[in-house]
């Protein structure tokens, strides 16, 4: 079934909460589905931001018609359809409930929640309000690299998959001197490295091997306190984190990730063992898959082209190099897709409850080994 091709016949009207990194990437998703995968135009409705001026500087910037520095104005307006919501991570939950609640289908950033049980209630209202599609965004899962890897894998091209090992680095909290920020409180920020790098690793992972039966992990808080104008501040959530995995189907996993290695800008790279073959993958080259297959002396280098998922409708030239706004455009076609009653790709939010029950076990371990109970996800 091509997703494309059930799309909704009338124009939905669009909110956005949040301004930042991720507001503008998904204001430029919905301003490109159309023209990436045909379908109506939709209607950037109302932009709400922190303040009137912000708000306002922003909705003529990001093309929307209106602007409120009151995200509840945003969730309850009747001409909105879909909120999108790229807000700080301790705003989630009320916010997407809300949106729900109103009758809104619901577009959220990562991580879904600050805690387990927020996550838990969220996903409890998603499936109270069945009629709206909801969706997280895990945009690296839109990679036309990763969506041909999951589907040799699928296929059994590299056998039945034994192990699992997977990395997400980056480096921007390595610096001692880098302010100190809600992002490094459980309040504020929920978990650390684990929330934001790691969920996303989490969710390839589950996708390439399924569900995990049992994690036993460590976890680091390398830069204990940062500078404030208010003198030095502790850090409460982790820098990094290490994790020895137990899938359901019986095969094993490796985890790490660090919001302090030096070097690493976005080195969410994983290999997949299998009996016949091996899969590898790095978004910092995300545009290659790796593949080794029994009898061959060594890895093939795969171009990302046309003839893998989604890169046809961007680019008809095989080796020009797919990128990440093109995968929020992806995914964006993806929650469409959902609305109007086509197969929610997700994960949404009680898929991604999944992704959280296996941070969150990680992130309570501190050597001891948690097994994982499953939730059907239909």
């Amino acid at each position: 079934m091509v997703l494309s091709s059930i799309l909704p016949e009338r124009p939905l009207g669009i909110a956005l909460i949040g301004t930042g990194f991720m507001g503008k990437c998904h204001a430029m998703a919905w301003r490109n589905v159309a023209a990436v995968f045909g379908g109506a135009h939709h209607r950037l409705e109302v932009l709400s931001d922190a303040t009137p001026d912000s708000a306002d500087s922003f909705a003529r910037q990001f093309g929307f018609s209106r602007a409120t520095a009151h995200w509840q104005e945003a969730v309850a307006d009747p001409n909105v359809d879909v909120v999108s919501i790229t807000a700080p991570n301790g705003m989630h939950r009320p916010m997407a409930e809300a949106a729900l609640k109103a009758g809104k289908h619901v577009w959220l950033e990562k991580p879904m929640a600050l805690t387990l049980s927020d996550a838990e209630a969220m996903a409890r209202t998603a499936t109270e309000h069945s009629g709206q599609a909801t969706m997280l965004g895990y945009n690296y899962l839109r990679s036309p690299a990763f969506q041909a890897a999951r589907t040799l894998i699928r296929e059994g091209a590299i056998g039945e998959p034994l192990a699992f090992r997977g990395v997400y680095d980056e480096d921007y909290s390595a610096d001692p001197l880098l302010p100190w920020s809600w992002r490094m409180t459980h309040e504020g920020g929920g978990l650390g490295a684990l929330g934001d790098l790691g969920c996303h690793l989490v969710s390839h992972m589950l996708a390439l091997m399924g569900p995990v039966a049992e994690v036993v992990a460590q976890t680091q808080v390398a830069i204990p306190m940062r500078p404030s104008p208010d003198g030095p501040k502790a850090v409460e959530n982790e820098d990094s984190a290490l994790a020895l995995l137990r899938f359901a189907s019986g095969a094993q996993g490796s985890f790490a990730t660090s919001r302090v290695a030096r070097g690493r800008k976005c080195r969410l790279q994983w290999e997949v063992h299998g009996q016949d073959g091996t899969i590898v993958f790095d978004q910092e080259n995300m545009n290659e898959l790796w593949v080794h297959k029994a009898g061959e002396a060594g890895f093939i280098r795969h171009l990302t082209g046309p003839g893998q998922p989604d890169f046809a409708a961007f680019c008809p030239a095989p080796g020009h190099n797919f990128g990440f706004n093109e995968q929020k455009v992806v995914e964006a076609r993806d929650l469409l897709a959902a609305i109007a009653g086509g197969p929610n790709a997700g994960p949404d939010f009680v898929q991604g409850l999944e992704i959280e029950k296996v941070i969150h076990a990680m992130a309570a371990s501190n050597g001891a080994v948690i097994r994982i109970e499953r939730q059907d996800s239909r």
